[in-house]
C-alpha cells in the first residue's frame, strides 16, 4: 500500500508502521514518529542532542515566531533552519495557527506564510487553518471548516517546490465534518494529513471523543493517507492513537511538564514533590533520586526533567511499534488503558469502531490474548463472527466446548469470545487465542452472538449447544431452535 511520499510496511488494528519520504531533507521518516516540539525562544534540549542521544528524525518548530521576530527573521533567512537549530533530520513548520487558536488574531496569509516556510528551508510547511475546538455551535464549525478548505485549496497553488505541505482536517466536535474535511484534504495534491484542534479533548482526559474525531477523520481520508495527531504529545496515549491510524505526533509536553515540576510516566503525570522513587531507568532516574533533583536550581532541574520525559516519551514510541510489528498492539492499547478510567472510555470508543477496524487490520498475527470484556469487541471478533455466514454445516450439528460427538453429523468447537468453527481451523488465527478459564459475561455474549450468526446463516440444520455453566445473559441471545444442553448439569 503506497501513497507518492508514504509506505507502509506493517499493519496491525489501523496502526501501521511506514516510511515518510520528505525530499527536501533528504530523509526518509519511519512512523510513527515523534517530533519534539522546539521554541525558537527556550530550548531546553538542544536539537542536535535530540537527534544524537533520542533518536529523533524529525522536530516541528513554529515558523510563525520567526516569521514575526526581525531578528530570528533575519537570520533564519539567511542561515536556514537546519543551521539555525542545528538539526539534520527533517523540519516541519506550523503556521501561526497556534496563535491564532490562542489570541483570536494573526497577521500573516497562507502564500506569505508558505513562502516564508520554503525560504527558510522547513521541509514540510503549514497553511494557516482555523483550528476550531470542540463544542462550539455548529454553524461556527462549519464556517471556519469551509475557511480552511480555501485555504489548502489556496495552498495548492503556491509554488514550495519539493517542500511538503500539510491538509490540516478540522470540524471541531463533529465527527460528519471531520469526515467531510478528511475528503476535501484527501482531494488535495496536499501531503500530510494533521487532525487538529484535539489538544483541548485530550487537556481535559475526552479521550473517547478524541478518538471518534480520528476515526471520522480517518473515514474521510484514504487508508494509505500519513496522519499527524496535532498536539498529542503524552506518552500515555500513544498506544491509542497509533491503532487508530495515527503516524506523526509533536510534543512539547516534555519541556512545558518539566517547567512546572513534572514527571512523565506512561501511566500519567506526576509532581516531583511527590516522589520518593522514580520509577524509570532512564540516565536521569538511574544517577538521580527525586530528592536530589529537587535540591538542584530550577534551571538545571528543569533540563533534567525534561530529558527524562524525552526519555520516556520516545521508549513508549518504540514499546509501540515493536507491539505493533509483533501483531500485539491491541493487548498494550488495552494494557494502558487500565492507567486511567479517560483512558479506558477511550479504548471503549477505540473498539466501537471495530468494523473500521477490521477492513484494515491484519488476518493473521501472533497471539490473541484475551484480557477483559473489551477484548470481546476487538476487529478479529467481529471478523471472525461476520465471516461465520461462509460456512454451511449440514445436517444435526454439535456445537461444543468439549470433545467430538459420534452421535452428530458434525461436531465443532465453540469458544468464548469467537463462538463457533470447525475443529480443523483450531490452530488458525485467532481461534489459537489465550483466555482466562473465568471467562467474563462479555465474553460469553460475543460467542453466543456468533452461534446466533451461524444458525440464522444456516437455517435448515439442526444445532444443539452444549455449554459450561454460561450466563442467562448469553443464552438468550441463543436462537430459540437451537438445544441449549449445559454440560456441567448433563455431563453426558
Amino acid at each position: 500500500m503506497t501513497r507518492d511520499n508514504f509506505e507502509i510496511r506493517d499493519q496491525d488494528a489501523l496502526g501501521r508502521i511506514g516510511e515518510l519520504e520528505v525530499p527536501r531533507a533528504g530523509v526518509t521518516v519511519e512512523t510513527p514518529a515523534l517530533l519534539p516540539v522546539i521554541n525558537p525562544h527556550v530550548r531546553t534540549v538542544e536539537p542536535s542532542r535530540l537527534e544524537s542521544e533520542f533518536g529523533a528524525e524529525i522536530l516541528i518548530t513554529n515558523s510563525y515566531i520567526f516569521y514575526g521576530s526581525d531578528d530570528y527573521r533575519d537570520e533564519a533567512l539567511d542561515r536556514g533552519l537546519h543551521d539555525v537549530l542545528d538539526f539534520d533530520g527533517a523540519i516541519m513548520t506550523d503556521s501561526g495557527s497556534f496563535q491564532l487558536a490562542e489570541y483570536g488574531e494573526i497577521d500573516v496569509t497562507t502564500p506569505e506564510i508558505l513562502q516564508f516556510q520554503h525560504d527558510v528551508g522547513s521541509d514540510i510547511g503549514t497553511p494557516v487553518d482555523i483550528p476550531t475546538p470542540p463544542d462550539v455551535p455548529r454553524e461556527q464549525a462549519e464556517e471556519e471548516l469551509a475557511t480552511t478548505q480555501e485555504r489548502l485549496e489556496v495552498a495548492e497553488g503556491v509554488d514550495v517546490g519539493d517542500m511538503l505541505v500539510n491538509a490540516p482536517v478540522q470540524g471541531s466536535t463533529y465527527t460528519d465534518l471531520r469526515e467531510e474535511a478528511g475528503r476535501h484534504a484527501e482531494a488535495t495534491d496536499l501531503d500530510v494529513f494533521p487532525v487538529g484542534a484535539v489538544v483541548p479533548l485530550m487537556n481535559d482526559y475526552r479521550y473517547a471523543e478524541m478518538v471518534d474525531v480520528v476515526a471520522a477523520a480517518k473515514r474521510g481520508l484514504g487508508a494509505d493517507a500519513p496522519v499527524h495527531l496535532f498536539g498529542a504529545g503524552h506518552p500515555m496515549m500513544f498506544a491509542l492513537a497509533v491503532a487508530m491510524g495515527c503516524d506523526l505526533f509533536d510534543s512539547a509536553a516534555y519541556a512545558l511538564y518539566a517547567r512546572d515540576d513534572r514527571y512523565l510516566t506512561v501511566r500519567g503525570t506526576e509532581q516531583m514533590d511527590d516522589l520518593d522513587y522514580f520509577p524509570c531507568s532512564c540516565p536521569v532516574c538511574a544517577e538521580h533520586t527525586p530528592a536530589e533533583l529537587r535540591r538542584l536550581d530550577d534551571r538545571e532541574r528543569e533540563e533534567l526533567l525534561a530529558e527524562h520525559n524525552l526519555h520516556v516519551t520516545f521508549r513508549e514510541m518504540r514499546t509501540v511499534k515493536q507491539a505493533l510489528r509483533s501483531g500485539n498492539l491491541l493487548e498494550l492499547v488495552e494494557t494502558r488503558a487500565r492507567a486511567h478510567p479517560a483512558m479506558l472510555d477511550g479504548y471503549r470508543a477505540l473498539t466501537a469502531h471495530a468494523d473500521q477496524l477490521e477492513r484494515e487490520d491484519s488476518v493473521s498475527k501472533g497471539a490473541f490474548f484475551y484480557l477483559s470484556g473489551e477484548s470481546a469487541r476487538r476487529p478479529e471478533v467481529v471478523r471472525h463472527r461476520e465471516r461465520l455466514d461462509r460456512l454451511n454445516p449440514e445436517g444435526r450439528v454439535l456445537l461444543t466446548e468439549g470433545g467430538p460427538s459420534d452421535r452428530y453429523d458434525e461436531s465443532w468447537r465453540v469458544v468464548a469470545p469467537f463462538g463457533p468453527f470447525p475443529r480443523h481451523l483450531s490452530e488458525t488465527y485467532p481461534l489459537t487465542a489465550e483466555v482466562p478459564e473465568r471467562m467474563d459475561p462479555e465474553g460469553y455474549r460475543s460467542a453466543a452472538k456468533g452461534v446466533a450468526r451461524l444458525a440464522e446463516s444456516n437455517p435448515e440444520t439442526e444445532f444443539t449447544l452444549a455449554h459450561h455453566d454460561w450466563p442467562e445473559s448469553a443464552l438468550a441471545l441463543v436462537p430459540e431452535d437451537v438445544d441449549v444442553v449445559d454440560l456441567s448439569a448433563d455431563p453426558e
